[in-house]
C-alpha cells in the first residue's frame, strides 16, 4: 500500500443553508457500539420527518481510545448505507494525526501517547511488540502499512475540516476568534480550545463542535460542543439541527 502525504490545507464544505434535517455526531473514538445504535435513533427520529431528507454530520476523532477503530473507518468509509441517508464526515487531530504517524511516525510519535495503542489493536497490531526493538518506529510503520487497507488511508486523507450550512458551521475542535473563515488555519479547527471556548466564534455563526471532551454537552457563546467522552462515559452524542433550532437527540 503506498500512503501519499497528506494533504496541506483540506477541503472546507458550504451546504445549502436550507437544510431542513441535519443531525451532528460528535467524537466516536473507535466507539463502533455506540455509533451504530445512535444511527438507529436518528433513523427513527428522521422517519418522523417524511419530505426532509437528513444528513448526518460527523464531527471527527473516529480513532484511538475505543476498541474499535478500524470498524468505524469501515463503517464511515463505505459509500452506500442500506437507509440511504447522507452523511459527510468530518477531520478530527486524531484522524489527521494517525495518517501524519502513518506517513512519517517520527515525526509525529506522539500519536502514541494519545490513544494510538488501540486503534493499532483493532488493526491487529499490539504497540507492546515493538517496544525496545532497534528501529521501532519503522517497523510499526511498515507493519501498518500492510495491514490498514488503502480505503481506510484514502478516507482520512480526503476528510473535509468544516462544514458551513447558512449560520451554521460544523468543525471538530473550533475556530479563531473573530477571524474570517477563509483565514481559519486547519490547525485551529482540529485544535483549539482557548479562546475560542471563552469567547466563542466572534463572527454570525453557530458553531457546533467537539474535541472538548466533558460529561454533557456545553451550550456555551454561539457555540454547541458534543463531545461526550464516549469511550470512557459509553454516551455517544447527537444533536439535531433543523431552521428552529438546535436539539439533543
Amino acid at each position: 500500500m503506498i500512503v501519499s502525504p497528506p494533504a496541506l490545507r483540506r477541503k472546507r464544505l458550504t451546504l445549502p443553508a436550507d437544510r431542513p434535517l441535519i443531525y451532528a455526531i460528535g467524537d466516536v473514538h473507535g466507539c463502533q457500539d455506540a455509533l451504530l445504535a445512535l444511527e438507529a435513533r436518528i433513523r427513527a427520529d428522521a422517519a418522523e420527518h417524511p419530505g426532509q431528507p437528513p444528513l448526518i454530520l460527523y464531527l471527527g476523532d473516529y480513532v484511538d481510545r475505543g476498541p474499535a477503530s478500524s470498524a468505524v473507518i469501515e463503517h464511515l468509509a463505505r459509500g452506500n448505507h442500506a437507509d440511504g441517508i447522507e452523511r459527510i464526515a468530518l477531520c478530527g487531530n486524531h484522524d489527521d494525526t494517525f495518517l501524519k504517524f502513518i506517513s512519517d511516525p517520527e515525526q509525529h510519535r506522539r500519536w502514541l501517547d494519545v490513544g494510538g495503542d488501540a486503534t493499532l489493536r483493532s488493526y491487529g497490531l499490539e504497540l507492546a511488540d515493538y517496544l525496545g526493538r532497534t528501529d521501532a518506529l519503522r517497523l510499526l510503520a511498515q507493519d501498518m502499512r500492510a495491514r490498514i487497507p488503502a480505503h481506510h488511508v484514502a478516507f482520512l486523507e480526503h476528510l473535509p475540516v468544516a462544514a458551513l450550512s447558512g449560520r451554521r458551521l460544523f468543525v471538530h475542535a473550533g475556530i479563531r476568534p473573530g477571524l474570517p473563515l477563509w483565514q481559519q488555519e486547519d490547525h485551529d479547527m482540529l485544535w483549539i480550545r482557548e479562546p475560542f471556548l471563552s469567547e466563542g466564534p466572534g463572527l454570525p455563526l453557530i458553531v457546533i463542535h467537539g474535541h472538548t471532551a466533558g460529561a454533557e454537552p456545553v451550550f456555551g457563546k454561539d457555540r454547541i460542543c458534543i463531545d461526550t467522552t464516549c469511550y470512557a462515559s459509553g454516551r455517544l452524542t447527537a444533536l439535531k439541527v433543523t431552521p428552529e433550532g438546535a436539539s439533543l437527540l
